[in-house]
């Protein structure tokens, strides 16, 4: 195994501390700026707070600038016409007219809710659509509605196939919800890479290394060095081998491809568009932009709601109860650490490493939309 050491170099800006209202406000600008209407700006820059509120960094405000730079290409287009293509009582396909994925995102979401109130389940699958932003965030819509959400998508190629030595798949993320009744409730969020994309440009940011077992460079070999994984080489599937369950985490990735790219009309595997912006086109086109899938269960559709609520309620309360791993302090609940982070940051801010300062301030010179 080829382990390269990354040495950590210090921010030429500090951390900063910011509150949340603070970072939408500056987001929703900036977005307007680059004539996305304000109700589309407010509701993406929602989008990116809400991942920034429950301590997922790299899907924040940490991703304005890439947002940016693809609208100022004229590779996102501000104003889409989003319309759904085909219907049925409890499903449709969108066209997201290569629209802010953060916008054309939960506009979907919202139909497969409201499908799912109407008649008991909603899906929508989604085409011609960009980087969606945190999949915890669709789900997390669902709960105060009572059901169960569930969204997915595919994303540029970054992840080889299993024995495979170039980037074939997206990280290809998933993420579901349930309500519970007295408990929180559960959320799940995960890539189905070993690794996420966005943790490995936080390491190199940061100029840490990421954990073995996640990435190969550009030769097909092990690394630990974040920079050798962007420069040539690719992540792993969830599992990182055969022997640790990569043909899983393979499997799972070629799912959500494959009901995320074909199913609406969306590009697919190593042919979806780059993010960020700097990532070279695909060789071929075989279908519009990125895709999306979103889904919703009305859990009186399938079980008395209270009910269903008590029986989650005793899941939770009994894996809680699970006798401890030496030198831990037992398991959690899929959700817990995000749940506890928006309480801590509502409380004391969000903290945005220096290389992100410095990045929303080159956005801010560069809209004239202060950054506060």
């Amino acid at each position: 195994m080829n382990v390269t050491a990354v040495p950590k170099t210090p921010p030429a800006t500090a951390e900063k501390t910011f509150e949340a209202a603070q970072l939408r406000e500056f987001t929703s600008r900036v977005l307007q700026t680059f004539g996305v209407p304000a109700e589309d700006a407010e509701l993406a820059a929602a989008v990116l707070s809400s991942a920034d509120l429950r301590g997922i960094d790299t899907h924040g405000v940490a991703r304005l600038p890439q947002y940016v730079e693809m609208l100022a290409q004229g590779r996102i287009n501000p104003r889409p016409h989003i319309r759904t293509v085909r219907e049925t009582p409890a499903t449709a396909t969108v066209d997201g007219d290569n629209g802010l994925g953060l916008v054309v995102g939960p506009r979907a979401n919202e139909l497969a809710l409201e499908k799912a109130e109407r008649v008991g389940t909603g899906w929508v699958a989604v085409g011609n659509s960009n980087h969606f932003g945190a999949g915890e965030y669709y789900p997390l819509q669902a709960l105060p509605r009572g059901l169960i959400g569930w969204a997915m998508t595919n994303s540029p190629p970054q992840v080889a196939p299993l024995w495979g030595a170039e980037k074939m798949l997206g990280t290809n993320p998933l993420a579901i919800a349930f309500p519970a009744l007295e408990e929180p409730p559960v959320v799940i969020d995960l890539t189905t890479s070993a690794f996420a994309f966005g943790k490995v440009e936080h390491a190199a940011r940061q100029g840490t290394s990421i954990p073995e077992g996640c990435a190969i460079d550009r030769d097909g070999r092990m690394t630990t060095d974040p920079h050798a994984m962007l420069n040539g080489g690719a992540l792993l599937p969830l599992g990182s081998d055969r022997e640790r369950g990569a043909h899983k985490g393979y499997c799972l990735g070629a799912m959500v491809d494959l009901l995320c790219g074909p199913l609406g009309g969306a590009s697919w595997g190593p042919f979806a568009p780059p993010f960020p912006a700097h990532l070279p086109p695909p060789a071929r086109t075989v279908g519009k932009g990125v895709g999306h899938l979103f889904g919703a269960f009305q859990v009186a559709a399938f079980a008395d709601p209270e009910e269903f609520g008590r029986q989650v309620d005793d899941w939770i309360r009994t894996l809680r109860a699970t006798r401890p791993a030496e030198g831990t302090s037992g398991p959690i609940i899929p959700g817990d650490p995000s749940r506890r982070t928006e309480q801590v940051r509502r409380r004391e801010g969000i903290p945005v490493i220096g290389p992100v300062v410095e990045a929303l301030e080159r956005v801010a010179r560069q809209t004239g939309v202060a950054l506060g």
